[in-house]
């Protein structure tokens, strides 16, 4: 799988290679399209325990929550964009696990890089590479790049313009790929409660984490508190949980509480709704009309975006090129 990822060579050439095959080796793999893995309370414990001591690696930088709060262009972008691959995720059938692996990508490079200057079709072509990578990383399936522009997006960017991006995010986050997500948790917690209801109550827990990650008011949580604010809110309407305070780091129960509550009042919000409801419409994103946004993609003519990388040498990326609309490709004049 990992040699279609851009190239073998650029691939090997990754000081991150050997670390990231050990992780994926050791990884726990929780789940298979629509089927479960039983698995012991052993085995519970010690994936629960490595996943807590690393998810830290995976987290946006601080202050990333303030920035995306205070920041219109941040704040429209980065909604347009997950609503992008949580759609992307029906309609090309994707483990959830993917878009949240995309998403985790994404706000760790936006955190990383602040994307100053950017343009709208510059948080688009970001969406496509982390979809992308994350498809290519964790699906059994490869699809060409331009299956992943079907809909939804006002670009289609060209093979080369897409890599480009892709080598660029790879970059930027040191090639740590392998990363735990809220998703990472929930078949582990979700095997502590009724098995009878599992894979039912599992799947309106993972529904509940996928429209939280529209909302950045969630950002400021670590991945486990997602993981297990969510999996409390329903299973206690089901009346069917255990407790599941033992598993929870003890410096995080403040943090459960509050994002317990937040969800909660997401969950209510959503009650009369739709899955499909559910995850487009119960936050509403900046008033920003989107008829503005798209008129502005398309305004990138000889656009020119420094990235500059934490302890790492700065990179220029020029996004020249010929701008061509819907039913063409934005081409890489790099």
């Amino acid at each position: 799988m990992m040699d279609s990822l851009l190239c073998t060579e650029v691939w090997l050439m990754s000081p991150k290679c050997n670390e990231l095959d050990n992780n994926n080796n050791n990884n726990v793999q929780e789940y298979y399209g629509d089927e479960y893995v039983n698995l012991t309370k052993e085995d519970c414990d010690e994936a629960l325990s490595n996943y807590l001591k690393k998810e830290a690696k995976f987290m946006p930088q601080l202050g990333y929550l303030e920035f995306v709060k205070t920041n219109d262009m941040i704040l429209n972008a980065r909604f347009q964009a997950v609503h992008w691959l949580i759609k992307s995720q029906t309609r090309m059938n994707l483990s959830p696990e993917t878009v949240f692996l995309a998403v985790n990508y994404m706000d760790r490079f936006i955190s990383l890089t602040r994307c100053q200057d950017w343009k709208y079709w510059m948080f688009e072509l970001l969406s496509v590479a982390c979809l992308t990578i994350a498809a290519k990383f964790n699906e059994t399936t490869s699809w060409p790049l331009h299956e992943f522009q079907v809909e939804g997006v006002d670009n289609c960017f060209s093979p080369t313009l897409i890599e480009k991006m892709e080598l660029t995010v790879l970059k930027a986050l040191g090639w740590r790929m392998d990363s735990t997500t809220q998703f990472s948790y929930v078949h582990i917690l979700t095997q502590t409660l009724n098995k009878t209801l599992i894979e039912d109550l599992t799947n309106h827990v993972i529904e509940l984490l996928l429209s939280a990650l529209l909302d950045p008011a969630f950002l400021e949580f670590r991945q486990c508190v997602l993981a297990m604010a969510a999996v409390r809110c329903v299973y206690e309407a089901s009346t069917n949980i255990v407790s599941l305070d033992a598993l929870i780091p003890q410096d995080q129960k403040d943090n459960l509480v509050k994002c317990q509550r937040i969800m909660e009042q997401l969950m209510t919000r959503e009650n009369d709704r739709s899955k499909l409801d559910r995850r487009e419409n119960y936050w509403h994103g900046p008033s920003s009309p989107i008829t503005v946004l798209k008129a502005e993609w398309f305004n990138f003519y000889n656009c020119s975006v420094d990235i500059s990388f934490l302890q790492t040498p700065k990179i220029k990326i020029d996004f020249r090129s010929d701008r061509k609309r819907k039913g063409g490709e934005l081409g890489c004049g790099i």
